[in-house]
């Protein structure tokens, strides 16, 4: 019996991993989310910062406001990848979020997102869904600050979570030579499409957690009593 339950659990603990982010079971986003991102004129100079041994040029040039939902992210791994190659330690995050239709009418479990060290990637087989999706309601959003409490928030995040930044659309230049520019639209696409956003403020209004994910933990902790009990269990020994 014990052995049969290690097996459901493990196996229970696979399906509940792969099926962790699915946003099938989303609430309705809040009323925030059906703004449009709100982009002004900004008076601040540009200005130092600093993350470790590294400086930072950062060059504003608009204040930015935006609340969206989360359908894709990567944390940066700053131990290697491009961003350890390029001496960028002020990147914390890649976020691509959707906001207004593409959160509230577009059933978004038609699409898989994914990011890669700098881009915000989707597809659908469903070409309804495509025809109806908003390519000006979603964002590749590159999160800079050097504010530890801040970074440690970002890191928190999760797929499906409603959050709202608030900052400054701003280019940076690191003393390494890195730098990256900012699309100061949602229109365009491609290479420079993404929004560069100097984190002043950062909230999680919902933090989503889908019952595959409450699964996923149940079954682990299944596994782990189980296979605790399997080994304490005594065995005979076999002829």
């Amino acid at each position: 019996m014990i052995r049969n339950i290690i097996l459901f659990s493990f196996i229970s603990l696979l399906v509940c991993f792969w099926m962790r982010d699915d946003l099938t079971f989303r609430p309705a986003p809040r009323q925030e989310l059906a703004a449009e991102p709100v982009q002004e004129a900004t008076p601040v100079a540009p200005f130092e910062v600093q993350v470790g041994e590294h400086t930072y040029q950062v060059a504003p040039q608009y204040n930015y406001d935006l609340y969206g939902l989360v359908v894709s992210y990567r944390v940066h791994n700053t131990d290697f990848g491009i961003h350890h190659d390029w001496g960028d330690y002020l990147n914390v995050a890649d976020v691509c979020v959707v906001w207004a239709d593409n959160a509230a009418a577009l059933d978004l479990t038609r699409f898989d997102f994914w990011n890669g060290e700098f881009t915000c990637n989707f597809k659908t087989t469903d070409s309804a869904a495509w025809q109806q999706f908003r390519g000006d309601q979603l964002s590749n959003n590159h999160l800079i600050t050097e504010n530890p409490y801040l970074r440690n928030e970002i890191a928190k995040l999760g797929i499906g979570d409603q959050i709202h930044i608030s900052g400054m659309l701003a280019s940076y230049k690191g003393d390494s030579g890195s730098s990256r520019g900012t699309s100061t639209v949602r229109t365009d696409t491609g290479n420079g499409a993404c929004e560069t956003i100097y984190v002043q403020r950062f909230e999680r209004l919902y933090d989503y957690s889908s019952p595959w994910r409450y699964g996923m933990y149940a079954s682990l902790l299944v596994l782990v009593l189980s296979v605790g009990i399997y080994l304490k269990m005594p065995h005979r020994a076999r002829n």
